[in-house]
């Protein structure tokens, strides 16, 4: 059985990709939440399963194997149980849902720093610095071309839920808790996310965790 370490399903949008990755390969695995920054967050970091990742989640292990960084799960579990489950099968569709996936990945600073992952949270709409909104511009400009080009008949970028959604899921929490307008035509497609039963089930367990990060309950001024 694999084994998966991720952080507080409130907070932690990698390991929220993590944790779908695995949920969409429909292998059974074992989930080890590790409460981010408690008292004894460094000291079990130290440990040999958190030594390869530097510490850091998600982390999958499959019994010797280890995979860190949330892309890398995904590219390890597609391999293991097909790509198809996780890629659009159209080379031109893939090509394009990878280098969402990447870019999401590595882009997006503003955005992340700015406005902390907290799904139990709602804030009233506030100004958004420039760098913010030139990644909420890009992103939903991202989700048009996608939904465009290769969305058929499914609701999601590539018509069926796949790693790109899973890439983009902990980015639709963002705009939701923070009131961060979109245009209209990205609403149905954030929708569909949200009620994934996948993501409905790692908001309803960040609703029942007992944790509480006092830096992350207030928007960053």
């Amino acid at each position: 059985m694999l084994k998966l370490f991720i952080g507080n399903k409130a907070y932690s949008s990698w390991s929220m990709r993590g944790w779908l990755a695995v949920r969409q390969s429909s292998l059974d695995f074992e989930e080890i939440v590790v409460p981010l920054y408690d008292d004894d967050w460094d000291k079990r970091r130290e440990g040999d399963e958190f030594a390869p990742s530097s510490g850091k989640v998600p982390i999958l292990w499959d019994g010797d194997v280890v995979v860190w960084d949330s892309l890398a799960i995904i590219e390890y579990l597609a391999e293991k149980v097909g790509r198809d489950r996780f890629w659009p099968a159209d080379d031109g569709a893939r090509a394009m849902a990878r280098s969402m996936a990447a870019e999401m990945h590595s882009s997006f600073a503003s955005l992340r720093r700015e406005h902390s992952m907290n799904v139990r949270k709602r804030f009233p709409p506030r100004e958004l610095s420039e760098g913010t909104v030139q990644d909420v511009m890009r992103i939903v400009q991202l989700w048009a071309e996608a939904r465009a080009r290769y969305g058929g008949t499914g609701p999601f970028l590539f018509g069926e839920f796949g790693a790109v959604d899973i890439m983009f899921a902990p980015v639709i929490t963002r705009f939701i808790t923070y009131s961060i307008p979109v245009p209209r035509f990205a609403h149905p497609y954030m929708e569909a996310v949200l009620e994934h039963p996948f993501v409905t089930a790692w908001l309803e367990g960040a609703y029942a965790e007992p944790w509480v990060i006092e830096k992350f309950e207030l928007p960053v001024l």
